[in-house]
This record gives C-alpha cells, structure tokens and sequence, in this order.
C-alpha cells in the first residue's frame, strides 16, 4: 500500500501513476482544476491507453465547470460519463491504474485540496479491492444500481454505515479522528459509548457534542480519516454525517497497513499539538443532532447570503480597478476567467469562515451573558 499526505505530497504520485500508464485509467471526478493532470490524461490517450472519466452531473459550485472541464476532455479522447441524479452529490475521489492499481483519495484533483489543505489518499493493488472498485466504477458511469460487495471498499449509501459503525465499535484504546462535521445522531451516540467504555477518542475538526475532545486544526482540513487503536484506518471522502452515510456517492477505504497507519498516526499527533482547543458547544447533545442540523443552518445561510449580495458593490469595476494596481501600465493582461473564479471563491470562502466563526461564537457569548 501507498499512503499519500497533502500537501506534503502534492500532486506528484497522482501524475507519475498517470503517466506510468499502459493500458487503462478509470478516474472519478467532483472537482477538478489541475492542468497538469488534464494534459496526462490526454497524453495518455495519445499513447494508447483507454481512458475513461466519470464525472460528478453537479457540485456545490454548478455545473458550468464541471461541463466545460467534459468538454475539453473529451476533445482530447477520453471516454467521459456522467453521473445520474439518483443521488444529491457523487462526492467519491478516486482512480484505477492498469485494472491493477486503485487510488482513493480524501482530496479533490484541485489546488486548494492539494497545496493548501490536510488530506490524505491510499493506493492498494489487493485484486479483490481492485475489482471491486472498478464495479462500482461501471455501475456509475452506466447509471446502474450497485450493491456492496466487499467489507474493506465503503461505499455510500450501500454499506458505509454498517461499515464504519462497525469500525468504531471495534475500537478498544484509542481513536483519532480527522473530519470536519461529525454530526450523524447515530455516530456520535456511537462515539460517546466508546469514550464512556474508556476508548480515547481525539477529534481535528468538528463534532455535535461537548463531551469529546477536539481541536482545530489552523490549515484547511480535507480529509475523513479514522485510526483505530494504531492498528487499522480508514481514508475516504465520506464525512460522518447523515446527507453522506445515506443519500450520497462515497468511497473509501478500511486497512491494517502498519507502515501507512505509523505515518498517519505520527502526522495526527503532530497535528494535535499545533491545533488549537474548539470552543465548547452550547447544546450539541445528540437527542437534538437532527433537527438543528441542516434546516435551522440552511435558513440562516440563505438569509445571510441575501443580505450580503444586496451590499454587494459591482465586480466588474472592482477587479478592474485592481488590475490596474496589480499591473500599473500593462495594456493587455491574460488572465483565465475560470482561474479568476476560482481564485476569487477561494478567497471569498477562506473570509466567510472566518466572518462566520466570528459570528457564531459573539451569538452564542451573547446569548449566555449574565442578564442583570
């Protein structure tokens, strides 16, 4: 097995297994904004290798990416399918070299997932996995049902609930946690049994409850990743919440590889030291986990984001006026509007987390304060 780490790593095992290539690549696709990997993959259709991309019909920026992305991938003779509506989010990140070799990554082929975010990814060439990957690969390229086949490979909606309760359950000293929204009722309940049976459960991200241990990491986290007692993990794209146990396509990954789980344990605990404490939670009991998770959220985002755009100043003039300071004197400027775009949404999101934190933790100091 091979253990990726973002981003230490970078892009660089991803590019070498493409361009090792003779014969065949499967590749799923949510977001993807690397150049480099999209000229391998036509280079490796020019050499003679099939390849194939399944990409997600949507994600949570539009499709407009998404389709022009089909597009030129098309253009450069890769076979392109495209997710069905059976499901919210096709979310799984993965890829499969020669029918030998599968990758499943916690990170998106982008540059914000790769060079500015904790994640992880795992390559294994167990046959029985590898198989059992390209199935799943064909059932959604041909919009097909799948069902689980295999313990190891965690499929949502088909078996990851089962599976990584199951993982958990088993844990007898210890968990490490990397995900940023724990907040499954059921998981978390799951969680706490763990701790009170003297499991050490540490968490780098968020969770829906005040009685475990977490900490915030200070870079972006992109990963869902558990460690079990040192002994065996599990990498995948599924965080542990309802929308992505039930009602979404992910992929991940359970194995017991002792020099994989060394490294991501020794990354853990030096993550947990530079992570900062989180600010308790008011009320994150798990009795009240289902009806304060998405609605509440979701009406006062759309009321924020409404009022936000109304004091939107026009973007035209602003980027142009910032050009213009950026390069005094240039009377033509190459800039990619794509890459503009996503620039800018990474900007904007790094702010609003922020803005957003901010916000949270004054609503909730003063909701507490003393009223005399």
């Amino acid at each position: 097995m091979r253990l990726f780490v973002q981003p230490e790593d970078g892009l660089a095992p991803i590019l070498e297994a493409v361009c090792a290539a003779t014969e065949s690549i499967e590749i799923m696709i949510f977001r993807f904004d690397r150049k480099e990997l999209e000229v391998a993959l036509g280079e490796a259709v020019a050499r003679g290798v099939a390849v194939k991309a399944v990409i997600a019909h949507t994600n949570h920026a539009g499709e407009e990416l998404l389709r022009k992305l089909e597009q030129r991938l098309l253009a450069a003779g890769v076979t392109v399918a495209r997710t069905g509506g059976d499901f919210v989010r096709y979310h799984s990140k993965f890829m499969i070299i020669d029918h030998a070799e599968l990758f499943v990554l916690g990170f998106n082929f982008t540059a914000i997932d790769i060079e500015r975010s904790r994640s992880f990814g795992a390559a294994t060439k167990e046959k029985q996995i590898v198989r059992e990957a390209l199935r799943l690969f064909e059932a959604d390229s041909k919009r097909q049902p799948y069902e689980a086949g295999i313990d190891d490979l965690v499929v949502s909606p088909a078996n990851a609930r089962q599976q990584l309760s199951n993982f958990i359950s088993g844990a007898t000293r210890e968990l490490l946690i990397y995900d940023v929204a724990v907040s499954d009722a059921g998981i978390v309940r799951l969680l706490e049994q763990r701790a009170k049976a003297g499991v050490e459960i540490r968490i780098i991200g968020g969770v829906r409850t005040s009685s475990l241990q977490r900490r915030i990491l200070p870079m972006r986290l992109h990963t869902r990743t558990i460690i079990r007692d040192r002994e065996s993990a599990f990498i995948g794209s599924q965080s542990l919440r309802k929308a992505e146990l039930e009602t979404r396509r992910e992929l991940g990954l359970i194995f017991k590889d002792s020099v994989a789980i060394a490294t991501m344990s020794a990354k853990f605990d030096e993550d947990w030291e530079k992570a900062a404490p989180a600010p308790s939670s008011l009320d994150q009991s798990p009795a009240n986990l289902e009806s304060t998770d998405p609605s509440n959220a979701g009406k006062v985002a759309k009321r924020t984001a409404k009022a936000v755009i109304k004091g939107l100043p026009p973007v035209a003039p602003m980027v142009d006026d910032i050009l213009k300071e950026v390069a005094p004197g240039a009377t033509h400027l190459e800039i990619d509007p794509d890459d503009l775009q996503a620039s800018i949404e990474d900007a904007v999101k790094s702010a609003v987390k922020v803005a957003v934190k901010a916000a949270v933790v004054a609503a909730e100091l003063a909701k507490n304060a003393p009223t005399d």
